[in-house]
């Protein structure tokens, strides 16, 4: 068996790389490092790298011909709501246009696939007040970075409706753990919250703290996209969360308990395009026989030992 893995040197990439190489799939990656780092796949010397731009029509259509692939996973992406609102049409390139040419390049050349997974992202659900949210809750995008993972999505499904390219689309909520780059623009709140307290600098608190969120460790992460692997599911989409919503203020005082003190806060008004509350249903991934092995206190205390 051989696997593309776009995105694979970032953060959920390279773990899911790290799972496919033990699994004894033979995999590629196409990543061109502006949020990812090689050094992040443990078993790279057993990996076939690609430092390009998925936006490089001729390279992937090269490469899929090539490669005869028998899984897709699609992870390549600007993955910052921000960033998405300062660069719309940039970033529609990637998150977009980007996955829409290499499935119009498989039903062209007629290549044959087990599975093309696509990763959305809950920001499609936007602020609607029903919760927690199913797969099949209304959506409402109010990023350009939400808008371009819905739309996707659509096309992703439909690709397996009208040719019969077996393809699924998750929907991950927070994911954390190591490997995460605090640095970097893209990086979620608690890779940030863990870099103020290691070093002591002072935690942008944008809004009242309030708002909720749906955490996962990355390898409950990797445990549900190998499920969903293994279940040959197609034209499918799932909620890949823990199925717990937490505040952001309460995440703050779970993590300064763990790291022994307290963290230096600055409060900013709330920034444009958040999603104010977020909890997912994940009734769909539990029928697969998923289930979270890391809760937060124990996915965060891991996270800190490795800092």
């Amino acid at each position: 068996m051989k696997a593309l893995v776009t995105g694979g040197a970032g953060f959920i990439g390279s773990h899911l790389v790290d799972r496919l190489v033990n699994q004894g799939i033979e995999v590629v990656v196409v990543d061109d490092l502006s949020m990812g780092n090689i050094k992040n796949i443990k078993n790279r010397n057993l990996v076939t790298i690609y430092v390009e731009d998925v936006c490089n029509e001729q390279f992937m259509q090269r490469l899929l011909k090539q490669e005869k692939f028998d899984y897709i996973y699609f992870l390549a992406a600007v993955a910052s709501v921000a960033d998405s609102i300062d660069r719309p049409s940039e970033t529609h390139e990637i998150n977009h246009n980007a996955v829409l040419q290499t499935l119009e390049f498989i039903r062209v050349s007629k290549l044959k696939i087990k599975q093309f997974l696509f990763t959305s992202s809950a920001a499609v659900y936007g602020n609607l007040p029903d919760l927690p949210k199913k797969e099949t809750s209304c959506v409402d995008p109010i990023s350009p970075y939400a808008i371009d993972k819905y739309a996707t999505e659509r096309y992703v499904l439909a690709y397996d409706a009208l040719y019969n390219i077996p393809t699924v689309c998750v929907r991950f909520f927070n994911v954390y753990g190591p490997g995460q780059n605090p640095t970097s623009p893209y990086s979620g709140v608690l890779s940030i919250l863990t870099d103020c307290l290691k070093n002591n600098k002072l935690f942008t608190l944008f809004g009242d703290g309030l708002q909720t969120r749906d955490f996962i460790y990355v390898e409950d992460v990797i445990q549900a996209l190998w499920l969903i692997t293994e279940s040959d599911a197609h034209r499918q989409v799932f909620n890949v969360a823990n199925g717990r919503e937490i505040t952001l203020n309460d995440i703050i005082q779970t993590y300064e308990k763990i790291a022994g003190h307290k963290l230096s806060i600055c409060k900013e008004t709330g920034r444009d395009g958040e999603v104010k509350r977020s909890l997912a249903n994940i009734d769909k991934l539990t029928s697969l026989g998923y289930s979270a092995k890391w809760s937060l206190k124990k996915g965060l205390s891991e996270y800190w030992k490795g800092v």
